[in-house]
């Protein structure tokens, strides 16, 4: 059978250049006769100065830059779509070569830049509050394709706003980061290269929803980056019900993987929980939830819900998200509460979802509330649990 003009692109297509470490570089060059310190040279040209142009790259030898512009591909992602919420996040739908595209989310904070970036084009794990879920597992994004992330929107950035500089990373966009692990890590080298974008460990944050045989493997094989998980609840009765993989890992066997993860001094384990109304927002929620959780080892990190078309789960009012912060601080937990950003484009905490034709956006007329934060003291004196 003869092959479609597709199979042929994809067999014709060069590998990226964003796939490459440092040491992969270094490899390269010094397998084609060329001097392996080129690659510093290269990373700075690139990951430095923006320049993705190897004929502007004035001290690499003629021939490295040749060799490079003949076998890698330098383009960058393309951004399809790009939406501004009323809040300053901004999110950009990504189009990889192969035409599937993906959402990642610059969130604006007090001298932060964070860009949440997805890992997998859709996601397997399914948990049934998150948008993302609804459109299945599709396939895992490559070293480059995470990484190109970063470099579409800062590129972006640098050419449309007034030096506006990402400064974090989290790994809480669409996909399960630890189900595309190999990817994952090799991504993570790039952002931390020294030579290149040199992003240190505190400035990059993974997210787990629970997958135990990587979390395992996390403490020997993965560079050291803050680590998230998304617990969700303290009751495997309704931690199933929110996330499909505590069937298969469930609260023992994920606490027993993570008691593997060496902390080093004053760092602590972030643990997101997502507060749905009436699903595991109750007395009985905080105090299994004080009874799992090491204080001096923990941070909690409380995810109101972010509502979406069709999504079987409401946002708790913000009276009872109070009273749960409330009452774990009383418990001597550092707690806090994610804010809500990007709601008004789908760009919040489990709203991502890649849609080309029909970008993410609420019907205005329909649209969340973004409600206002209040002091936590407001409850400190209330008994009562609200409804």
């Amino acid at each position: 059978m003869p092959e479609g003009p597709q199979t042929l692109k994809n067999r014709n297509m060069k590998p990226s250049f964003f796939d490459l470490t440092h040491d992969d570089l270094k490899v390269v060059l010094k397998e084609k006769g060329f001097s392996p310190f080129g690659a510093t040279q290269i990373f700075d040209w690139v990951y430095r100065k923006w320049i993705f142009e190897p004929a502007l790259w004035s001290n690499v030898s003629k021939g490295a830059r040749e060799f490079l512009s003949e076998h890698y591909d330098m383009s960058l992602l393309k951004i399809v779509w790009n939406g501004l919420s009323k809040d300053g996040t901004r999110k950009f739908l990504v189009k990889m070569v192969d035409g599937q595209t993906v959402e990642t989310v610059a969130i604006p904070a007090r001298e932060r830049l964070t860009l949440c970036v997805s890992s997998q084009v859709g996601c397997a794990v399914g948990c049934t509050f998150c948008h993302t879920a609804t459109q299945g597992l599709k396939r895992h994004l490559k070293p480059g394709e995470v990484v190109g992330q970063y470099i579409a929107v800062q590129d972006w950035l640098n050419k449309n706003t007034l030096e506006e500089k990402l400064t974090n990373i989290v790994y809480m966009g669409q996909g399960e980061p630890l189900h595309n692990y190999e990817n994952m890590k090799k991504a993570t080298q790039i952002f931390m290269q020294e030579n290149g974008l040199a992003l240190g460990q505190r400035r990059i944050t993974l997210s787990t929803s629970g997958l135990v045989p990587a979390i395992e493997k996390l403490a020997t094989d993965f560079p050291t980056v803050n680590i998230a998980i998304s617990l969700h609840s303290a009751r495997n009765d309704v931690r199933t019900e929110l996330m499909p993989i505590n069937k298969v890992y469930d609260i023992e066997r994920l606490f027993k993987a993570i008691k593997q993860i060496p902390l080093k001094a004053h760092r602590r384990i972030t643990y997101e929980y997502l507060l749905a109304a009436d699903i595991n927002d109750t007395q009985e929620d905080v105090d299994a939830l004080a009874k799992l959780l090491n204080p001096k080892e923990s941070k909690i990190n409380l995810i109101p819900f972010n509502e979406y078309p069709g999504s079987k789960y409401k946002r708790p009012t913000e009276q009872k998200i109070m009273w749960f912060l409330d009452q774990m601080i009383k418990k001597g937990f550092t707690c806090t509460i994610r804010t809500t950003k990007g709601t008004d484009i789908l760009a919040a905490c489990g709203q991502l979802k890649s849609e080309f034709e029909k970008v993410n956006l609420w019907n205005k007329d329909a649209g969340p509330v973004v409600i206002p934060s209040i002091a936590s003291s407001v409850l400190q004196n209330q008994s009562q649990i609200p409804q």
